[in-house]
């Protein structure tokens, strides 16, 4: 099933703060509640994060009683407001909000039934083409995954982390669907444990093999030969190549190029921000402390003991090997090559397509397309 999804006029997810224990479903009726859950990560990972902010949007124009066009289009940026806080970094969640707000102001919609109805249609346009976009990009990333390979991964990029198949870990899949014969190395990904909870999960139901280690046996890995590649995902890439995620990505990094290992991020298009130079400018969120003194609610710290903890890290360009996009492979240099895979005509950098041989056409994205009824283009 989905990780998110629009079901019988609430939001539903899966819990994740439960796995791998129990796999719990919940369903929301306010937005204001699937901010919540944003915000305390019952779903997480940049493209279910902007899924789940698309239908809780949805949602708000649903269940608000609007008088006429204009109280539910203020109604709908105070829902905004709310929903772009619930996690600064990931500019998926930033990038659905302002795609459902600008379908809800698109002036042929005259009827507030008329706004609900494009609002979720577009909320589930997001949610079904991150599941075709995920596909792509492991078409494309699988091309860099030999038989035989030990993978290298960081935090959850899979199904959890989209709304179906995966990033990275879509990668992955994607490689053993082919047969090849590889073999993961999963970080646990500290405090919230990602890794060892989510991606060790979903690679069991996979039936791909894999080992959790600590994050800080990497190194170790690396050097001694046991690592051929480090595939992770992305939170927010800016438009220099520069990539922020998950907390402890910027170190691998910089241990793979020590030990001349390709790192790649896999990343939609939806998350690359080319409004940001660089990850300079790229909002770093701190989570609470009590993650780190006490994870999960069990205590390794005294209470007084002071911590920090920030959520995600950035990795300089440099360290980037290339970036695997559902437009094609993008190589350096990244502020020119980024911006051709956004705009979708970035020439192709793989030999195969979907088993087919890549033939140098370009192919273009569906993100930035909503259609009205009518057949009228939603700009």
């Amino acid at each position: 099933m989905r990780t998110v999804e629009w079901h019988e006029g609430k939001v539903r997810m899966i819990d994740q703060r439960q796995l791998p224990w129990e796999f719990v479903l919940i369903e929301f009726d306010n937005y204001t509640d699937v901010a919540r859950a944003i915000s305390e990560m019952v779903v997480r990972g940049a493209p279910a994060i902007g899924a789940a902010a698309a239908f809780g949007m949805a949602l708000a124009a649903q269940r608000f009683d609007a008088t006429n066009r204009l109280e539910l289009l203020r109604y709908l940026e105070e829902a905004a407001e709310l929903m772009k806080s619930a996690r600064p970094t990931a500019v998926n969640l930033m990038w659905a909000v302002d795609k459902l707000v600008q379908v809800a102001s698109h002036e042929s919609l005259a009827r507030v039934k008329d706004i609900r109805k494009e609002m979720l249609r577009a909320a589930q346009r997001i949610a079904d083409e991150d599941v075709l976009i995920n596909k792509r990009m492991g078409e494309y990333g699988a091309t860099l995954v030999r038989d035989g390979d030990t993978i290298l991964h960081h935090c959850n990029t899979g199904s959890l982390a989209t709304v179906e198949w995966g990033t990275a870990l879509g990668v992955i899949r994607s490689a053993h669907a082919q047969g090849k014969k590889i073999h993961v190395l999963l970080d646990e990904t500290r405090p919230r444990l990602q890794g060892a909870r989510l991606s060790a999960w979903e690679l069991t139901q996979e039936n791909i093999p894999f080992e959790i280690i600590v994050d800080s046996a990497a190194g170790h890995m690396m050097h001694t030969g046991q690592v051929d590649i480090v595939l992770v995902g992305s939170d927010r890439t800016a438009a220099n190549g520069d990539v922020a995620n998950k907390i402890g990505t910027y170190m691998l990094a910089v241990l793979a190029k020590e030990n001349g290992i390709p790192f790649y991020p896999v990343v939609p298009t939806s998350t690359v921000d080319l409004n940001i130079k660089s990850g300079d400018d790229i909002p770093i969120e701190e989570r609470s402390p009590e993650e780190v003194r006490a994870p999960f609610g069990n205590a390794i710290t005294p209470d007084e003991y002071p911590a920090r903890n920030p959520a995600f890290d950035v990795t300089p360009h440099r360290l980037v090997t290339g970036i695997v996009t559902e437009n094609g492979i993008v190589y350096p240099p990244f502020n020119i090559n980024l911006k051709r895979a956004v705009e979708g005509t970035l020439i192709e950098e793989v030999t195969t397509v979907n088993g087919e041989p890549g033939d140098g056409t370009q192919q273009l994205s569906m993100l930035d397309e909503f259609y009205l009824d009518d057949g009228g283009e939603i700009e």
